[in-house]
């Protein structure tokens, strides 16, 4: 999809990735964007509007929507970048840390998606979901983050196969990235977090999303060493297709069948 003269929503955008790529969308002509965090957001261009709002619930992603529909006739792309990590051991019970994380990595972005489906019958449009390369090789200390980003991963490898319309669902799964993020995975701010290996900058996926943007991925992998280092997975991935394709097949009998 093109960027140029398009109505863009990206949220994460007050730091890190999200302020990262909002830089770069700048520089596309006639692009408006509505930036989207939970803190205040410092504004580069007047192509840029700030929004904030707790996108853990859905009345204030609902409200997000009815704001830009304020600002634009038609959202065109829709950037869900927002999430956030635990460095952590699991142990005892606490369902409210559990809901906390699942509510802004999961619930809101496919929530999200499913906005943009509702709005853009008949029309293109392209939403793009941070997952992380943690969607598919689990780390230690990240496991709820880790559970919270292969959820939008399986999310994305069973819609793809559903009733299509014009929109692109694409998945971006960065390695480790050089910002604040691991350090506020915790509330030991005094101790140092053992960052993953490899680590990338903010501004080389940012630059990633924007490619993945206008050659239409659907999944984007912004590290190569990372992309070479799955392929024994990948090659899985290729040999469960016909199984994937049969199932997809009964999905459409049992809905023609319903009506």
């Amino acid at each position: 999809m093109q960027i140029a003269h398009k109505n863009i929503i990206v949220t994460g955008a007050a730091s890190g990735i999200g302020k990262a790529l909002i830089l770069q969308l700048v520089d596309f002509e006639g692009a408006k964007i509505i930036a989207v965090d939970l803190h205040p957001i410092e504004a580069s261009s007047d192509k840029i509007t700030t929004f904030i709002c707790d996108l853990s619930q859905q009345t204030e992603v609902d409200r997000l929507f009815d704001f830009a529909l304020t600002q634009f006739q038609t959202i065109d792309i829709f950037i869900a970048n927002a999430g956030f990590a635990y460095y952590e051991e699991i142990s005892k019970p606490d369902w409210q840390r559990i809901e906390n994380i699942f509510q802004v990595n999961v619930f809101s972005p496919i929530y999200s998606f499913q906005k943009m489906k509702e709005l853009n019958v008949g029309r293109a449009y392209f939403v793009m979901i941070t997952s992380s390369a943690m969607a598919k090789l689990a780390i230690p200390g990240y496991a709820l983050y880790g559970a919270t980003k292969a959820a939008l991963d399986r999310f994305e490898a069973a819609y793809r196969f559903e009733n299509q319309d014009l929109g692109r669902l694409s998945l971006i799964y960065p390695i480790a990235t050089k910002t604040n993020f691991f350090k506020s995975s915790t509330h030991f701010s005094n101790l140092n977090i053992p960052i993953p290996f490899p680590a990338q900058m903010p501004e080389d996926v940012a630059n990633a999303m924007i490619k993945g943007i206008l050659q239409n991925k659907t999944h984007i992998f912004p590290s190569k060493l990372f992309q070479i280092g799955r392929f024994l997975q990948k090659l899985f991935e290729i040999i469960v297709l016909p199984y994937q394709y049969f199932y997809a097949k009964e999905l459409k009998k049992w809905l023609h069948e319903k009506k």
